[in-house]
């Protein structure tokens, strides 16, 4: 029995091209009655549990809107902002946090000028269109409409009305261009400063790849985000986003979001009954070790894209404030070792690696929610080792199990 998973997972016949567009499709299609149920049972803008359509994009649009009235450092007070939350729907809902800073107001802003409705609709129509053009260009036989729309992430993102799509968009976009044009790949990472836990590890990927023009780009892109945010909202926005950081970290140590939510290592240990100082240092040493190995690996691989795809990973093993939507930035690995795959043949268990990163928005949270197995970090960290073999392997490769015209349209 062992040897047969073994032999399932190592070679993995069953992902033949045909069965894999079949796979891609009912996976599609799966997501888009999702939609249409989600679409369907809406009232009033509320859903079938009784909170708003989007849910946490509650907290960006009522962000934008107090940012228009001039007083944005009230977003940073969690009375003030819940109570314009509910002033603003007009019955009582639970509080949806902000915890971004100032430079996401510069986002959040023009949203505000809309209906709630239809700024919703206009934010993850406008970032998911920006995140497959991206991919596109990233990896263009991989970012399929079919396969992009199977994947778990279009719905985890458009159920929370969250930023992954604009998140991914940008690191994508940076990926696809780093190698060609480095200042304007650095200006898209750059933007990724409105969200600083995905955006940390950027900056020491670059320096360590030798990517000097691309952290350059990003550096001033940063700063001049910053100075915009400071030019519009004041000094005393950043004074309240600083002087909130202490709930953020409340938020997370106290379980105030599920740990189920979250696939971080920390969040991981928490679920399974570890106080949170162990906690702490396991996400350390994690973190330890994935940035050894970037190191490593960077030294040895020259390519942008597979630079850009471990960056990725490591960013999602280094951070403890990872949620469940936020693995939609696994499709950048996926889309470029699936299309290096394609290309040069996939080595053992690669299939099987990529299969599970694919999925793993559908899948980590209800396996940690219902069955109390955190199976985040090592989906995360299985593929790290696909990437590390990439870059440190010099056997060649199996013969390719799916063909290059095997996600073709």
């Amino acid at each position: 029995m062992i040897a047969a998973v073994k032999s399932l997972l190592r070679d993995a016949e069953w992902a033949n091209p045909t069965r894999l567009r079949n796979y891609f499709a009912l996976l599609a299609l799966a997501n888009l009655v999702g939609l249409a149920a989600l679409a369907t049972y809406i009232r009033a803008g509320v859903d079938p549990r009784g909170e708003p359509l989007g849910t946490d994009f509650v907290s960006f649009w009522t962000a934008g809107r107090m940012a228009l009235t001039g007083d944005a450092a009230s977003v940073y007070s969690p009375q003030a902002h819940h109570a314009a939350e509910q002033a603003l729907f007009g019955h009582p809902i639970d509080w949806y946090a902000f915890f971004y800073p100032p430079t996401y107001l510069l986002f959040c802003l023009p949203l505000g000028l809309l209906p709630y409705l239809a700024a919703l609709a206009l934010w993850l129509g406008l970032s998911f269109a920006a995140m497959w053009a991206a991919l596109r260009a990233l990896a263009r036989r991989f970012a399929h409409p079919i396969v992009v729309l199977a994947f778990p992430g279009v719905l985890a993102t458009v159920g929370h009305g969250q930023n992954a799509f604009l998140t991914t968009a940008l690191f994508a976009g940076g990926a696809s261009l780093l190698e060609r044009r480095p200042w304007l790949a650095g200006a898209l990472f750059g933007a990724l400063s409105f969200k600083p836990q995905l955006a940390a590890v950027i900056p020491l990927g670059l320096l360590l790849a030798g990517r000097y023009r691309a952290l350059a780009g990003m550096a001033a892109t940063g700063a001049a985000l910053a100075a915009a945010s400071l030019a519009a909202f004041g000094w005393d926005s950043w004074a309240a986003f600083l002087a909130e950081t202490p709930l953020t970290r409340a938020t997370l140590e106290r379980g105030l979001v599920d740990f189920s939510k979250m696939p971080s290592v920390y969040a991981a240990l928490r679920e399974l009954g570890a106080g949170s100082p162990p906690a702490y240092v396991a996400q350390g040493l994690a973190a330890l070790v994935a940035v050894g190995a970037l190191a490593l690996a960077l030294r040895r691989e020259r390519d942008a894209r597979m630079q850009c795809a471990a960056i990725a990973v490591t960013t999602c093993l280094t951070t403890p404030f990872l949620l469940d939507y936020d693995l939609t930035l696994l499709i950048v690995p996926v889309a470029v070792l699936a299309e290096t795959g394609l290309a040069r043949g996939f080595r053992p268990f690669e299939v099987s690696a990529l299969a599970a990163a694919f999925l793993a928005p559908g899948f980590v949270r209800p396996l940690a929610q219902y069955a109390h197995l955190p199976v985040g970090p090592l989906v995360v960290a299985a593929l790290g080792v696909v990437l590390a073999r990439r870059a440190f392997g010099d056997a060649p490769a199996r013969a390719a199990i799916c063909r290059r015209d095997a996600l073709a349209a």
